[in-house]
């Protein structure tokens, strides 16, 4: 009985020793991995493929997400408060339109990155959703947000988020720069292939519901005919309407 009891006993002073260890931060070393966050997972990926294991991504928009209504959870901005760099968009996600100025506001240590710097924004359809009306002094307000589906652009993202992670961590430039460099040439290779399938294609028009691919349409020469009029689903008048152009075209 005495024998199982300290057993008891030593087993409940290692649970406790390992319960303030963690509490106290002693358990675990640091990750040395730097925090960052962006908007969405797209753009979360450049940063993975050019950070590698140097690098710890939060997503602000979650996947299956809407990036026009969503708003962050506790635990989202308490990592942020944790990060030292965001990458944003820049390209007018409404997300960012939104919450950019809190979050810097709220997180005076973050180093931000505008992705899209040097990227030529076109100007959104007239079909395009609504921005939010109180983000009308923004100059990206009525631009395509949609900058990371166009693979050329994603080159000119890739350059930003490498610039920005050797600004904050000189070490380790070569580093970035050799990730960014392979993962630039994947982006051509891509860039290659899709040129390749679309060669000598006659019919340049495809049909899409949310008119995302306006830069992969100037892109490869194509023409995108979208479902979704104004943010809103068609009418019965516009799915006719939409079908005539779909025999036609």
């Amino acid at each position: 009985m005495q024998r199982t009891m300290k057993r008891f006993l030593i087993i409940l002073v290692i649970l406790i020793l390992t319960a303030l260890a963690s509490s106290c931060g002693i358990q675990g070393k640091p990750t040395g991995k730097i925090g960052v966050a962006t908007t969405i997972l797209p753009v979360a990926d450049f940063i993975k493929n050019v950070g590698g294991d140097k690098v710890e991504v939060t997503v602000m928009v979650p996947p299956g997400a809407n990036v026009h209504t969503y708003e962050p959870t506790p635990g989202q901005l308490k990592e942020l408060a944790q990060a030292r760099l965001y990458f944003m968009v820049g390209s007018g996600v409404e997300f960012e339109l939104a919450w950019m100025n809190k979050i810097i506001q709220n997180n005076k240590q973050l180093e931000i990155i505008d992705c899209s710097r040097g990227v030529q924004l076109m100007a959104a359809e007239q079909h395009w959703h609504n921005y939010n009306q109180n983000a009308e002094k923004e100059n990206n307000l009525g631009k395509d947000p949609h900058i990371w589906l166009s693979p050329k652009n994603a080159k000119i993202m890739v350059e930003n988020i490498c610039a920005g992670l050797i600004r904050i961590d000189p070490p380790n430039k070569d580093y970035y720069t050799q990730n960014k460099r392979d993962y630039l040439q994947k982006l051509d290779e891509l860039d290659n292939s899709i040129q390749e399938s679309l060669k000598g294609l006659r019919n340049r028009n495809f049909m899409v519901f949310h008119p995302a691919w306006g830069y992969f349409a100037r892109d490869y020469d194509l023409k995108q005919i979208p479902v979704e009029l104004a943010g809103k689903d068609p009418s019965v008048k516009d799915i006719a309407d939409l079908i005539e152009q779909a025999k036609k075209k």
